[in-house]
């Protein structure tokens, strides 16, 4: 007995290891690149202009806001007012899936999947669905992770590379705007494939607001603070100014929030600053890199997007080229494809193994074959505009 409990209170190394790449894979593997680049350029002064430290800023401020607008039952509450009554199953699925391709484009991809992937398991479960469960599920991860793409705020390397290079709200949109509204044609195309069928859902409590109305005033200041990040992504907000006003929020309206930021997401982007610096600084490395980015920087962030997923692929190979508009249409279109092109998948994945009968069998083969679908697609159709 004492044996288990001196165990329970001082776990083996490799145990808690083991958990940290199990719960945090990303930052597991960027950790272990920064300290590996650390050999090649041993720390100095230098480290601290690696850090971008007004996108730290910004996503800290937004995963806050997005955190306290969930708190705030916001999106549930708006979900069941979408479906709420009669609907047809084509319409049905098609609102399930287009709910994070839209919300994506304001509170990232994370957040929609973590907050519409169980709605939409529960309306499945209450109209008797189950078996569209694989198909529902895959398409609103490719939904959120192609919505995403169409704003700065959709998900961690738009945000990155908006403020990396600088750009306007109009070369922006220029570039993403096509590609995320011929991804919402495809998207919606995609229920066709499913019969169709009438039902009636209703929600227990829905008519109290779903716990909402006690949450007012809390909603009104993160509506409000969130319209000071969209300031301050868009550079007309001082980035130190959100970042104060923000946590003075939390302190004063709910300062348990802090204990549900992903503070991983935040390290994760350190490790991988400190790494690319560090590779940068290493000729051989860099003019590799320099020459593999002029001459396919599309294909090639694409491509390390399906290995190291593709918000480390637009911190590391933003280093290494000009060429914004093919890295960023590479690493948001190469988000589809493996499952760990996008971490956002992962999450949809977790979600739906915790469902009975789950097959994971069922939903990988189901998602490689959709996303390698629409990787191919979007790639060939970028390089026939011009964008390599």
């Amino acid at each position: 007995m004492r044996i288990k409990e001196r165990n329970a209170m001082n776990p083996h190394p490799r145990n808690f290891l083991i958990r940290i790449l199990k719960k945090e894979p990303v930052l597991a593997v960027s950790a272990v690149c920064m300290v590996f680049s650390m050999f090649f350029v041993p720390p100095t002064a230098a480290y601290a202009g690696y850090i971008d430290f007004r996108v730290l800023a910004l996503l800290f401020s937004l995963m806050a806001v997005v955190a306290g607008l969930q708190r705030c039952n916001f999106f549930t509450r708006m979900a069941q007012l979408l479906l709420t009554g009669k609907k047809r199953r084509r319409l049905l699925f098609l609102t399930l899936i287009l709910l994070p391709f839209f919300v994506s484009m304001l509170v990232t991809n994370d957040v929609a999947l973590i907050t519409f992937v169980p709605f939409a398991i529960l309306i499945l479960e209450l109209t008797g669905q189950q078996k569209y469960l694989v198909f529902v599920v895959v398409m609103q991860t490719v939904a959120a992770n192609l919505g995403s793409m169409a704003t700065p705020v959709g998900n961690p390397q738009n945000l990155y590379l908006y403020s990396r290079f600088g750009l306007s709200a109009g070369s922006f949109f220029q570039t993403v705007l096509p590609f995320a509204l011929l991804s919402l044609l495809l998207i919606s195309a995609s229920v066709l494939l499913c019969p169709d069928q009438e039902f009636t859902i209703s929600f227990p409590g829905a008519d109290k607001g779903c716990g909402m109305g006690a949450y007012k005033k809390k909603l009104v200041l993160y509506l409000a603070l969130f319209a000071l990040c969209l300031l301050s992504v868009f550079h007309l907000l001082p980035y130190p100014i959100l970042l104060l006003t923000v946590c003075a929020a939390l302190l004063f309206a709910d300062r348990s929030l802090y204990r549900t930021l992903d503070y991983g997401l935040l390290a994760t982007f350190v490790c991988f600053f400190v790494f690319a610096g560090n590779i940068g600084a290493i000729p051989a490395v860099r003019n590799f890199l320099q020459e593999l980015l002029s001459s396919r920087p599309l294909i090639t962030s694409a491509l390390a997007s399906q290995v190291i997923s593709n918000v480390p692929a637009a911190v590391l190979l933003s280093n290494f080229t000009d060429n914004w508009q093919a890295l960023l249409l590479g690493t948001d279109i190469g988000g589809l494809g493996t499952p760990i092109a996008s971490l956002a998948s992962l999450i949809s994945f977790r979600l739906y193994m915790k469902t009975k009968n789950a097959s994971a069998a069922s939903f990988l083969v189901f998602f490689m074959i959709v996303n390698t679908a629409g990787l191919l697609l979007l790639l060939t159709i970028a390089h026939l505009s011009g964008i390599r």
